[in-house]
């Protein structure tokens, strides 16, 4: 009797366990939401800051476990977050120079590797299922943030890169938030109100930010989509 009971709460804890790992992708998309559903609440040298870097560190490890992959990438992938994590508990200021600049290199190193991961995790699926449509998702989302680390650089080694429209802004300087809202709107084609590309560089990883923006969302999200109601159809 108490291995049959035994039997039965391992079976019911591998059914729950098999559950969570079919869904790993739709865990990942709802901590970016979250991410930038927190990011306005944010005050730098404030807890609510310690928190958020600390909740940024486990969103790292949370992307290596997203991506099923081999032996061999896992370990690249665990290597490149560990200093990533690192970048984001030591808590670095926008204005710290070289150590902010590495930094933003290490957290841009790494996205730019978890998007190329779940890019062909994704893209060489055969049946397109719901957790296929929330990965091809986080790779936008994970394009945005790249960017976002893109123009951060940039305004790093010129400081002057982006304008700040003191009317439509609170400051003066931008933010990591300003760089977050600026990616994802020139990415989504919305235009980010108060914030204009100045120099050379920054117009330039603009253009380009738009332009793998349309073509994503054109071209690959709609393939997805379609592929996923075939399958649909299939299976009624």
């Amino acid at each position: 009797m108490g291995t049959a009971q035994t039997t039965h709460h391992k079976s019911a804890a591998e059914r729950k366990q098999f559950r969570i790992t079919e869904h790993k992708f739709f865990l990942l998309f709802v901590y970016l939401i979250a991410v930038l559903l927190y990011y306005p609440y944010v005050k730098e040298n404030s807890y609510s800051y310690d928190v958020f870097r600390l909740v940024g560190s486990a969103g790292i490890f949370l992307a290596v476990y997203a991506v099923k992959v081999r032996r061999t990438l896992l370990i690249c992938a665990v290597l490149l977050a560990i200093p990533a994590g690192l970048q984001r508990i030591l808590l670095f200021r926008a204005d710290a120079g070289l150590f902010s600049l590495l930094g933003i290199l290490l957290s841009f190193a790494f996205d730019v590797f978890i998007i190329v991961l779940v890019f062909r995790r994704v893209f060489t699926e055969h049946e397109v299922r719901s957790e296929t449509i929330f990965g091809a998702i986080c790779i936008y989302l994970l394009i945005g943030y790249s960017f976002a680390s893109i123009y951060a650089m940039i305004d790093t080694l010129q400081p002057h890169a982006f304008y700040i429209d003191p009317i439509l802004n609170l400051h003066n300087v931008p933010s990591r938030f300003d760089f977050v809202y600026y990616s994802f709107a020139t990415m989504t084609s919305m235009g980010a109100a108060g914030i204009t590309p100045v120099s050379g560089q920054a117009r330039s990883f603009t253009v380009i930010e738009t332009t793998l923006g349309v073509l994503y969302l054109a071209v690959l999200i709609a393939r997805l989509m379609a592929g996923y109601r075939h399958s649909s159809a299939e299976h009624d």
